[in-house]
């Protein structure tokens, strides 16, 4: 569900394809996201899930699978 959730917003904010976005998707090399594109994808992400993702993480969310993990493990559904 989180994964579906991230593939939507991925998806509507780089104009790409649902079957272009899998876990293993780097988000710069893959889908050619500049650092203001990241935070503006976290941005969305952090309205979606409730949740702050601070700066220090940041640089350690380059896939799209760690994106999804870390928000498995910092919000309660």
């Amino acid at each position: 569900m989180v994964f579906e959730k991230i593939k939507g917003i991925l998806c509507a904010q780089f104009d790409v394809e649902e079957d272009a976005v899998t876990p293993d998707t780097n988000l710069s090399d893959d889908l050619g996201a500049d650092s203001l594109d990241v935070v503006d994808l976290l941005m969305s992400i952090e309205d979606e899930f409730e949740v702050e993702i601070p700066d220090e993480e940041v640089e350690n969310l380059k896939t799209v699978n760690q994106l999804v993990k870390y928000i498995e493990t910092h919000v309660s559904e």
